[in-house]
């Protein structure tokens, strides 16, 4: 066997992305893309869904550079109550296998790569920058001061597609764009609250005997389930209001009911199985739901106005 360092390189660069990867959770990125895609391709209706590839590429930089200074950001002022947790003490910094140097320097470049890409979008998405990288990483400090941290979660995930949908048009938003955007971002939100209720059952304990917030600290896991459910309900009355503002028509409605039937099975799974399951309800169906709301939206959009039935 060969001992030349090249042969390894391959290799050594695979776990080396592998690892920093684990660190920001970046399979997890699918939760949010696809809702910027989404907007994006109706944002950009008048060219058949697509704004060109320059834009699409800037958008995909500044969605995989906020998301990841928004992890970096949580996995820094976390550490301390990570280590504490069974669950999450073999996390990097925890652990030791990432350095808290290294995280600082991955959350400034993946801020300053969210400036870069937004001032070569446009000026309106320069100027708003800052803010979004405010919201994306004040959500990791809300656990410390109130029961509603799922809320600041959603409203930073529901950044997404707002600033998606503002790369492509800038300031030339007319009304309904501006309603369409609202009611697809309130969506996201509820859509976000109610699977990381489900998600912070895990913490239950180690929440409330540490000190740190949530609804279902406040609340106890039955009524905090009742409450995520009845916020998947109105995320999917509001994911139909939105399809019936953009005048959506039959691919939207199938995948509409496909994102609620994954939405009642993860509340099963929830309320029926163990703790063990929770990762099934988080995220393989929350994975689906995003998925085939880009789809359906996509196909709605090239196709104009879907298929009809004849």
């Amino acid at each position: 066997m060969s001992k030349n360092p090249i042969c390894h390189l391959p290799s050594a660069i695979w776990s080396t992305f592998s690892k920093w990867g684990g660190f920001v959770r970046f399979s997890h990125t699918i939760f949010a893309l696809p809702f910027a895609l989404a907007a994006m391709c109706v944002a950009a209706r008048e060219n058949r869904g697509w704004p060109g590839w320059r834009v699409f590429g800037l958008i995909l930089a500044a969605m995989v550079c906020a998301r990841t200074c928004a992890m970096a950001f949580n996995r820094i002022v976390d550490r301390k109550f990570d280590a504490l947790n069974p669950r999450t003490a073999s996390r990097h910094l925890p652990a030791g296998t990432i350095s808290l140097a290294s995280a600082i320097a991955l959350w400034l470049i993946s801020a300053a790569g969210v400036v870069a890409a937004s001032y070569f979008l446009n000026p309106l998405c320069f100027r708003l920058s800052p803010v979004a990288l405010v919201v994306v990483c004040f959500y990791s400090l809300t656990k410390r001061f109130t029961d509603y941290t799922h809320v600041f979660l959603g409203v930073a995930l529901a950044l997404a597609p707002v600033g998606s949908w503002l790369a492509v048009k800038g300031t030339d938003v007319s009304v309904l764009e501006i309603t369409q955007m609202l009611v697809l971002s309130a969506a996201v939100i509820l859509w976000l609250v109610g699977f990381d209720i489900i998600y912070a059952l895990q913490d239950h304990e180690f929440d409330k005997s540490h000190g740190l917030r949530s609804l279902v600290v406040a609340w106890g896991p039955k009524n905090a389930l009742a409450g995520a459910f009845l916020a998947h309900v109105v995320t999917c009355g509001l994911l139909f209001a939105f399809g019936l503002l953009c005048r959506f028509r039959i691919a939207y409605l199938v995948g509409w009911m496909i994102i609620a039937a994954c939405l009642v099975m993860e509340h099963w799974i929830a309320r029926r199985r163990s703790l063990n399951w929770i990762n099934v309800a988080f995220f393989r169906l929350n994975a689906v739901v995003s998925a085939v709301f880009f789809v359906i939206v996509a196909a709605e959009v090239i196709f104009k106005g879907g298929f009809r039935l004849k």
